[in-house]
Formats: C-alpha cells, sequence, structure tokens
C-alpha cells in the first residue's frame, strides 16, 4: 500500500476504532491522552479507522484534526464507508467530483425510509421514542454537549437514525422484532439508540479487509477498540480485541481468544489497550 495510508508498502497492522467513549472522551471529546499513541502509529506506518456512530459530515473534519485523512471510515455504524484514493479500485471507484478524493459506499438503506418506516411503526404500536431527525438543534446539542456546528453534522445522517427510547423494555423487544421484519435492525451507542439497515460495525470491518487483501494481496494483523454494545461486532470482527472501560452499565460479553479490558476510560483507557496489544504484536 502506498504512503498515502498512512505509512509502507506492508503496515504490520490495521486498527479499527471506534470513537466516542473510546479514541474520544465521551463527555468533552478531548483525545490528547491518545496523541502520543497516533503519533507512533502514524511513524510506524499502521492506519488507524474511525469506526462509528459519527456521521461523515461529522468525520470529515475530525479526520483532519486527528492526522487521519489518509485512512478509510465506517461511519453510521456501518451504513457508511469512506474510501480515501488508495483504497479505492482504480477503475471501479474513482469519482473526480467526490469531496477530498472520497468514495462513499452505502451499504444500508436510505435515512429518510428508516425514518418513514419508524413513524409509522411507533404509531401503530403505540411506542415512546423521539427520533434525531424530528428534533430541533437545540434539543441535540442539549443531549449531546455538541457546538452548533456539530450538532447539524451529527443530524446530516444517510444510512441511520439515532432515536432517544422512552418506553420501558417490553416494547423494546417489540420494536426490535418489527424492524426485523422491515429489514431494519436495532442497535445501542453512547447516547442513543440506532437503527439502520442489515449492516453493523462487523460487517463493515470484514468489507474493507477484503478490498484491502483484493488491491494488495495480503492481510494484516488486526486490532479493534470499543467501549459499547454496538461495538462488539467490530471487536468480534478483529483479531485483537480491546473493550474499554465505560461507566454506561450495558453487558459487554464477548468471547475472543485475544480480548483485553483496561482499567482506565476514554482516551486514557485507548492508550492502554493499544500497548497491551502493541506489545504483543507489532515491532518497537
Amino acid at each position: 500500500m502506498s504512503d498515502a495510508t498512512g505509512g509502507p508498502q506492508r503496515p504490520p497492522l490495521l486498527v479499527f476504532t471506534d470513537l466516542d467513549g473510546s479514541l474520544l472522551d465521551h463527555h468533552s471529546y478531548d483525545w490528547q491522552p491518545a496523541a502520543p499513541w497516533l503519533e507512533r502509529l502514524a511513524a510506524a506506518g499502521v492506519p488507524v479507522i474511525p469506526t462509528t456512530s459519527k456521521t461523515r459530515a461529522e468525520l470529515l473534519a475530525l479526520r483532519r484534526e486527528l492526522a487521519l485523512e489518509h485512512t478509510p471510515f465506517i461511519a453510521e455504524n456501518g451504513a457508511v464507508i469512506g474510501l480515501p484514493p488508495a483504497w479505492q479500485h482504480a477503475r471501479l471507484d474513482r469519482d473526480p467530483a467526490s469531496p477530498e478524493g472520497l468514495v462513499v459506499k452505502t451499504p444500508s438503506l436510505d435515512v429518510d425510509f428508516i425514518r418513514r418506516r419508524l413513524d409509522v411503526v411507533r404509531e401503530r404500536l403505540g411506542l415512546r421514542f423521539r427520533r434525531m431527525g424530528e428534533m430541533t438543534l437545540e434539543e441535540v446539542r442539549e443531549l449531546t454537549a455538541l457546538s452548533a456546528e456539530g450538532a447539524r453534522q451529527a443530524m446530516a445522517r444517510e444510512g441511520s437514525e439515532p432515536l432517544v427510547w422512552e418506553d420501558d423494555d417490553t416494547q423494546l423487544q417489540r420494536l426490535r422484532e418489527t424492524l426485523h421484519s422491515d429489514g431494519l435492525q436495532l442497535t445501542r451507542g453512547g447516547r442513543f439508540w440506532h437503527v439502520m439497515g442489515a449492516v453493523d460495525k462487523g460487517h463493515a470491518v470484514r468489507w474493507l479487509l477484503a478490498r484491502f487483501e483484493a488491491l494488495r494481496g495480503h492481510r494484516p494483523p488486526t486490532l479493534g477498540l470499543g467501549d459499547g454494545p454496538n461495538d462488539l461486532t467490530l471487536l468480534a470482527a478483529t483479531d485483537m480485541a480491546v473493550i474499554i472501560s465505560a461507566d454506561h452499565g450495558q453487558p459487554m460479553s464477548l468471547t475472543h481468544a485475544r480480548l483485553y479490558r483496561t482499567q482506565a476510560p476514554g482516551p486514557q483507557g485507548w492508550a492502554e489497550g493499544l500497548a497491551h496489544w502493541w506489545e504483543r504484536q507489532a515491532p518497537a
């Protein structure tokens, strides 16, 4: 792989990471405790691939801030995959009009369809929840602690719809079963439940790994880091996994031969988990 992926021809590792509550602090969105490791990985030619519930609009600016413009990204829990030039098929993917040279894949269903179905199901079953798409900018800011611009970016959905659940567990299961019959699924993130098509973070990770191998003829070892239930499919899809400590109270059950659970939360835990596997896997 060329330098556009962040390093040498054969990266020793591919890192897939959740953002909120993992690489980014859940409350402040600070990532500085992980900065030394990001620099070290860049120097070693290790692509760090954001794998998040955030939108493409949120990631375009964040990738620049984190110096990850040359790596792919997985957005909206796998509903959107962004490919920089070095990860594109020369004949099938090139799009001169795409922003920043990116080609975007959307394996999920369109967000307008998802929103219409949620409205129909809510009325038919008498459920209580609020969709992000029907919230005001100020409501989203209050729920997320984002700036006005950050909230606008978070609301720019393409293949998934977040919602705030305001009903009981029995009704939640009814929603899950009804959505499943429509080819939709429900997954829990840090602040919201997310509704999307038959995709998830793990599916998108496997898609990117297949793309890498098809282009380069080999598959490096992979490391996944995450803190929430919607990260479990990501962690199951990588060779090594890190569950970052969190206070969301949700079960994080994962059967994995190479699993590390951190003591520290957020970016401190991210650095802890990265150091654990780096010492056991990657060259010094």
